[in-house]
């Protein structure tokens, strides 16, 4: 992100943005074996949904352009400069899945959600429906669905509740997902309690007590202990090395994961 210090300069970046005159080059770590050569991609990118924030290749998508350099390759996972030439909602993300070398640890464009091939030359083996509703599923499974920017809250009875996930992402896979997630995160749930409904009538509670409740009894959520993410799981393998436009450049340091002594 950018910000500007005074109105003038704001503009000025905006103008900049708008005419394309802002040069950005990005890095980031692949899966697999990105080819030695430079690699452009023009796939049309299109919008599956606004709400969940899912994009996709297809032809009725708006045009992009994004070079990509690779810079080294350490038997696993590849290190690729991105020079994005147009600004589409995660232009890059999406042309390295069709590409076939998603972000490694992209927890959108490298979920099972997009079928056996993930996405790879723009093969999605579902309708659009059947793909949110995956994504959904799956992050529902490993209590990840702010990756989305959705709360429970914000579900619609299409993605949850009676829809059943399609074949590509079956209860068995949801099964196991819920459960390493669980394991993973030291989800536990504190005894049954009887609780007096009596006690917790409206009329009954009084504001102090209101103001001191930490907990909720009648909510499931409270019950739970949930650990915190590890750092490393906050980070995307992707970052922004570089802005350039008329009159100022911006360089940043290659991130620990870019480096060549790093391990997987």
């Amino acid at each position: 992100l950018m910000f500007a210090k005074t109105a003038a300069v704001s503009e000025r970046i905006h103008e900049q943005v708008r005419d394309r005159q802002l040069e950005k080059e990005y890095v980031c770590r692949v899966e697999g074996e990105f080819p030695t050569e430079e690699v452009t991609c023009k796939e049309p990118i299109l919008v599956v949904s606004y709400k969940v924030g899912v994009c996709r290749v297809d032809a009725r998508g708006k045009p992009c352009e994004t070079v990509f350099q690779r810079l080294s390759y350490n038997g696993h996972s590849s290190v690729v400069r991105c020079r994005p030439l147009t600004g589409r909602t995660h232009q890059i993300r999406v042309h390295l899945q069709f590409l076939g070398h998603p972000i490694l640890n992209d927890p959108i464009y490298n979920s099972v959600a997009w079928g056996p091939s993930r996405g790879r030359g723009g093969h999605i083996p579902k309708t659009d429906e059947e793909l949110l509703r995956d994504l959904v599923a799956e992050h529902q499974a490993k209590q990840s669905l702010d990756v989305l920017d959705l709360c429970e809250g914000d579900l619609s009875p299409g993605l949850i509740g009676s829809t059943a996930p399609s074949s590509e992402l079956g209860k068995d896979h949801l099964g196991e997902l819920a459960a390493s997630a669980q394991k993973m995160d030291g989800a536990v749930e504190a005894a049954p309690q009887v609780l007096d409904t009596m006690a917790l009538a409206p009329e009954k509670a009084t504001e102090t007590d209101v103001v001191n409740q930490e907990i909720d009894p009648l909510c499931e959520e409270c019950r739970l202990v949930r650990q915190d993410p590890l750092p490393q799981d906050l980070v995307m393998f992707l970052h922004a090395l570089r802005y350039k436009g008329p009159g100022f450049e911006y360089f940043s340091p290659m991130p620990a994961w870019a480096q060549d002594d790093w391990q997987e």
